[in-house]
């Protein structure tokens, strides 16, 4: 193919040839045609794009960013505050229990230990069983079992008693002439030796207790506990009165206000072991026992030891019980005040729920308008969806960090009225808020979906 046929354009003619460097422009020249303008008018159209392309589609694809979802959900909120307010009030209350039942549980646990490390832990009982000889020897305890106790290391006090048993006609009384029966046929006796009122801490408004040569020399003297006094009608020593029991007379040296240990003894008379034994013998109903406190940690060392320590020839005639495993006291307390008070909080959570759930529900049937309007401006389902559930979750979380703040300040205040130290786990309180939350989320799951699935024309007909 030659070289004219493959361009297309017309050959331009040949300029003259001319000196460029000194021969001028020749004005009558004829001009060589130049190539036309280009248009200056508009373009050629092109298509419209069609809104089925992948560009189109982006374009007109409805969007709702996190900072619009937030937006709206606080506009529904506020728009009803009062019914947002009983709306959470469910939540705070469910989550309010549950710090609440959760700090009191590990607060009342903690003080559990303290007390008993305080009394419990340092309290050793043993019994006289008599082994074998139990019909032949009423008494097992020797005269001197105060003493050999309180040798062992560890132990701060030690005392031998049992309950006395009375005739029909050995009542109790104030005045020998008083008629028996009764009031005062009701007030026990208690033999026991000066060690007993040491272990149990006793406390007197008025008086002392007995000692060594009250009951070395078998004296008759009585100390009464403090509702065996006021039964008897004695309030004051300052006459020396006497209590009589059956025709034996005992003067009261004593009355005691309070004690830490066995508590049986304010409704009690007691009198010293040795008169006891001369008076009425010694024990038939009940056989004895001995009290020991012990110093801190030593319980379970003086248990093993005290049987021993008393009747070396016989230790298989006591039988000496040592203080509970502390561990096991708190856990079965702790469970048991768990169970029951976490079963109160799941109720106030469900209640707190269908609240959320139902003002949910009452709102999407309200905006039923509103929901058909978003629709017909482009809000796909999804949208709607997160838009009612935005807002119970933020129902859920305002009341789940409400609760806590309440349960929390619950715990504070009881523990300051009891004088306790409050316990509070951190991460419960982490997780309450959370726990709101999701009681928001899962509330709000059912509306959210009955919103979406509205058609657009029905909506707009209401």
């Amino acid at each position: 193919m030659t070289p004219a046929l493959r361009n297309t354009r017309p050959a331009r003619p040949a300029r003259p040839a001319r000196d460029r460097s000194t021969a001028p422009a020749d004005p009558a020249a004829p001009s060589a045609p130049t190539a036309p303008a280009a248009p200056t008018g508009p373009s050629t159209p092109t298509a419209p794009t069609s809104p089925t392309t992948p560009a189109a589609r982006t374009a007109l694809r409805s969007r709702l960013t996190a900072h619009d979802l937030v937006a709206e959900a606080t506009a529904g909120i506020l728009q009803r505050p009062a019914r947002s307010v009983l709306t959470a009030l469910g939540t705070v209350l469910g989550v309010g229990a549950f710090i609440a039942v959760l700090g009191l549980t590990g607060t009342a646990a903690s003080q559990i230990d303290t007390r008993f490390d305080k009394l419990t832990a340092t309290e050793v009982g043993v019994e006289d069983t008599g082994g074998r000889d139990a019909a032949r020897v009423p008494l097992s305890f020797p005269a001197d079992a105060d003493a050999r106790i309180g040798g062992l290391n560890g132990v701060e006090a030690a005392g031998v008693y049992w309950r006395v048993r009375l005739g029909p006609k050995d009542a109790v009384r104030s005045s020998p002439l008083a008629a028996t029966g009764g009031a005062d046929a009701q007030t026990q006796v208690v033999a026991a030796s000066p060690g007993v009122l040491k272990a149990a801490n006793s406390r007197y408004s008025q008086g002392r207790s007995f000692d060594g040569f009250h009951e070395t020399h078998h004296q008759q003297v009585a100390v009464l506990g403090k509702a065996a006094a006021a039964r008897l009608g004695i309030t004051t020593l300052r006459t020396a009165p006497a209590v009589f029991i059956g025709d034996v007379a005992f003067t009261v040296i004593g009355i005691v206000d309070d004690v830490d240990r066995k508590p049986e003894l304010l409704m009690s008379v007691m009198v010293p072991r040795t008169t006891a034994e001369r008076v009425w013998g010694p024990p038939t109903d009940s056989r004895a026992q001995m009290l020991i406190a012990t110093r801190l940690g030593a319980a379970t060392q003086i248990a093993h030891e005290a049987a021993l320590a008393l009747r070396p020839e016989h230790p298989d005639y006591f039988n000496a019980v040592p203080p509970p495993d502390p561990r096991t006291l708190r856990t079965a307390v702790s469970g048991d005040l768990s169970a029951l008070f976490l079963l109160l909080a799941a109720v106030c959570l469900v209640i707190g729920a269908v609240g959320i759930a139902n003002t949910t529900l009452v709102a999407v049937m309200e905006r039923t308008g509103e929901i058909g309007l978003r629709r017909a401006l482009g809000a796909r389902g999804r949208h709607i969806t997160a838009q009612f559930l935005a807002e119970s979750a933020a129902l859920g979380l305002i009341g789940g960090l409400v609760g806590t703040s309440l349960g929390t300040a619950t715990v504070v205040s009881v523990s300051a009225f009891r004088e306790w130290t409050p316990v509070v786990d951190p991460m419960t309180l982490a997780a309450a808020p959370l726990l709101g939350l999701a009681t928001g989320l899962l509330a709000g799951l059912y509306p959210a979906w009955r919103a979406s699935r509205i058609a657009p024309v029905e909506a707009l007909r209401r």
